[in-house]
């Protein structure tokens, strides 16, 4: 899978770009708050629809326009595929796949990329929700189908807060509707739950071999944190244990007016040598947790889906130090296509930079 061109209209400070990306390793430098995010940012955005700096898709649109548009042009299977993606102030929003209006399901399911920023490397530190959307990202990319399940889960949960919070001002509680709702909070959580522990046991696998190889000594398990479950290995038994959870926490719940129990609660956690990461880990040791992951997300989604995700590094090897730069950058095979931004091409040796495409960015205007 290659991306041929983009083009952004009114897109953050981005106003009119095009850009050639016909080569398999490109390089944008420029300083910072010029636009270089953007790009991958744009990049990312077509393949999941989702951007991780932002909540609400106005936040895409240029101060001054009405209209923010993204167009890409992409090589995948040996077929030509033209991606459009239009939104404005209206919250209207237009998708095409070749011209043709189509689904959000269909329309992420084009690109895949693999996103490795500055704030992926606080991974460890950041909050649990911080992990929680790493995870969910990462699954959306093999099961396009995934968001709908967090969508209607999130909005069941929704409604079920209200009914919770609507006891809490009159003393008076709909019981069957709440029964209602756990019963739907179950079905569609479980899958959640499921699907994420099953993608941690498989990127587990390939994480531990990369994280062995940058730290040689030091040994990655990951685990996920549910409070409730008693064993993980069936659907069925995570649905017994979140519906026995659900029935122990009712009073909890109405106490509180709020959803105590379910994925929205959820953690990943990270241990090295059986030492939890979060805890005990120096920053070096936190970040090479964090590259084992992105490495193996690129190859998690060749192997589930048989395309080649799209690599984006966004101001990331200025963060890293020469030995996981390295790796990073011999990791990367001909097969993958890899846009990378920088201040500078200072951290690159001459030879990389030899089959680099460059170009430079300033105030959303760039140049080869």
């Amino acid at each position: 899978m290659n991306l041929i061109n983009l083009g952004l209209t009114n897109y953050r400070n981005c106003k009119n770009l095009l850009l050639d990306l016909s080569s398999n390793k490109i390089l944008i430098i420029g300083k910072n708050a010029q636009g270089k995010t953007n790009i991958l940012e744009s990049i990312y955005f077509l393949s999941t629809l989702k951007s991780p700096r932002i909540s609400t898709n106005m936040e895409l649109i240029n101060f001054d326009e009405n209209k923010v548009s993204i167009n890409a042009n992409i090589i995948k299977a040996e077929t030509d595929i033209e991606l459009d993606f239009t939104y404005n102030r209206e919250k209207s929003r237009e998708l095409k796949v070749n011209k043709v209006k189509t689904t959000p399901k269909n329309f992420k399911s084009v690109l895949k990329t693999v996103l490795f920023s500055t704030n992926d490397l606080l991974l460890l530190r950041g909050n649990p929700s911080d992990r929680r959307d790493w995870l969910d990202r990462a699954i959306s990319q093999i099961y396009p189908a995934y968001d709908e399940r967090l969508t209607k889960y999130d909005k069941i949960r929704i409604q079920k807060n209200s009914t919770l919070k609507e006891y809490l001002k009159t003393g008076n509680l709909n019981e069957t509707l709440l029964d209602v709702y756990n019963e739907q909070l179950v079905i569609t959580g479980s899958n959640i739950i499921y699907l994420r522990i099953k993608f941690l046991n498989e990127i587990e696998k390939i994480a531990r071999e990369k994280h062995r190889i940058i730290s040689e000594t030091e040994d990655l398990t990951i685990k996920y944190d549910c409070q409730f479950l008693n064993n993980t290995e069936s659907l069925e038994s995570i649905v017994a244990d979140f519906k026995q959870e659900l029935s122990e926490k009712k009073n909890e719940e109405m106490r509180r007016g709020q959803s105590c129990v379910g994925p929205h609660r959820d953690d990943i956690l990270f241990f090295i040598n059986n030492n939890e990461a979060t805890k005990f880990a120096s920053q070096g040791q936190q970040r090479t947790v964090v590259l084992a992951l992105k490495l193996s997300e690129l190859d998690i989604i060749t192997n589930k889906t048989g395309d080649e995700p799209i690599l984006l590094l966004d101001d990331v090897l200025a963060e890293l130090d020469d030995i996981r730069q390295n790796y990073l950058l011999k990791s990367i095979n001909n097969r993958t296509q890899t846009i990378i931004t920088s201040v500078d091409t200072v951290l690159f040796e001459d030879a990389f930079l030899k089959d680099v495409k460059i170009y430079k960015i300033d105030n959303g205007t760039i140049k080869e």
